[in-house]
């Protein structure tokens, strides 16, 4: 083979010129040629803050453009034991008007019960009480006061948040509901909030199973669900008796107060994240259970940094307004794939100031048609609110408490 000036074989040389190229590729990194904005979309559909503090820790680049993502979710994964002392119990809410002077007893009952897990609340969301989170989870402060890497670190979910400085959208996922409701039995609720409660749907089944009782009539999420129009109209208002009986009322009342006390108490602990955040326009807070659902969206969010909440007594929660609730009832309701709700209830709630304003009446609790109430949940949940809301419909009302 022809020899060059140098001893090499053109062949040798195209060899040695290709490894080099190689080399070079090898150490160039191809993020570099990546613009901002890209990696910025890349960020936010990881969403992660978990994800999010481990990308930040992997240059400097990274560092600087993790803190502008604009949405973010925080998973919390479990409390550090506090043991705060217990605090002041909260004042019962006052007797429904209408007659409805039992639920003074009942709400006594509720908040007995749920001061506990209200305090658990506090400790996940207060700024000044830890949330565990392994190994980096969150954009590491300013290089002049850097983490240790790979140390377990505690924040709340405040500390983590602090970093981001173009927040817009914002999930938090709580590790439980704060309701403990016996095994079978089904709690869900909605509710929406600016400076105080907007509105809020409820969901509820004294037992979920996945065969019929023997020798029960059941209805089906159809058009037969709704009430035989030969029968006179009750009167708006009115409790059938069968909810009267075997407790069946007070059981409902329960679940209702005690979701408005949670949500509630969820509303009134996201305060410093809110006020941290003014770029902040979506606001979701859920928990792994399905539980609960707070949600704030822009207008929301705004009411509420303008118009500071009013907070119930002593107690970590926002004040309920006087309330007007639609409630509707079926003794059964059996949803696609053979589930059965037994006792399954809905009930619909907005502040009767909002009611009075937009010239309804009681029945506007719960307009229809309002996609609010029968939107409210996911499959199956949705197709059982659809038809319970085709069903008669009872009223309730609930000055503030």
């Amino acid at each position: 083979m022809e020899q060059g000036r140098e001893g090499w074989a053109p062949a040798d040389v195209r060899a040695a010129a290709g490894e080099e190229e190689e080399e070079q590729d090898e150490e160039e990194d191809h993020f570099d040629r990546l613009p901002d904005a890209v990696l910025l979309d890349v960020f936010n559909h990881i969403g992660d803050v978990k994800a999010l503090g481990r990308c930040a820790l992997v240059s400097r680049r990274f560092h600087a453009l993790v803190p502008l993502v604009d949405s973010v979710f925080v998973r919390v994964d479990c409390v550090i034991p506090d043991d705060p002392p217990p605090s002041p119990a909260a004042s019962p809410p006052p007797p429904a008007r209408g007659g409805r002077g039992a639920l003074a007893h009942i709400a006594r009952l509720v908040l007995g019960g749920i001061v506990r897990p209200i305090q658990a609340l506090g400790q996940i969301l207060s700024p000044t009480l830890a949330v565990v989170h392994r190994r980096s989870v969150a954009p590491p402060p300013p290089p002049a006061s850097p983490p240790p890497a790979g140390d377990i670190s505690h924040h709340s979910p405040s500390e983590v948040l602090r970093s981001f400085k173009e927040l817009r959208s914002l999930r938090i996922e709580l590790p439980t509901g704060e309701l403990g409701v016996e095994d079978g039995v089904l709690l869900k609720w909605k509710a929406d909030f600016g400076s105080t409660l907007g509105s809020c749907v409820i969901l509820g089944a004294s037992s979920v199973s996945s065969k019929p009782p023997p020798q029960q009539p059941m209805s089906s999420p159809t058009a037969t669900d709704s009430p035989d129009p030969t029968r006179e109209p009750e009167e708006l208002g009115s409790i059938p008796e069968s909810l009267h009986t075997n407790g069946g009322l007070k059981l409902r009342v329960v679940w209702t107060i005690s979701s408005l006390i949670a949500a509630s108490a969820r509303h009134y602990l996201l305060q410093p994240i809110i006020a941290d955040h003014e770029t902040l326009d979506s606001l979701n807070l859920t928990d792994a259970d399905g539980q609960g659902v707070l949600t704030m969206d822009k207008r929301q969010l705004q009411e509420l940094r303008v118009r500071p909440l009013s907070v119930s007594g002593n107690s970590h929660r926002t004040l309920m307004p006087s309330l007007i609730m639609r409630l509707w009832y079926a003794p059964h309701i059996e949803l696609p794939g053979g589930v059965l709700l037994k006792g399954a209830t809905l009930v619909a709630i907005r502040p009767s100031d909002d009611v009075v304003k937009e010239g309804g009446g009681v029945e506007a609790a719960g307009p229809a048609g309002a996609t609010w109430i029968s939107d409210a949940f996911e499959e199956p949940y949705r197709t059982a609110a659809k038809a319970l809301f085709k069903r008669r419909t009872y009223s309730l009302e609930m000055n503030s408490f």
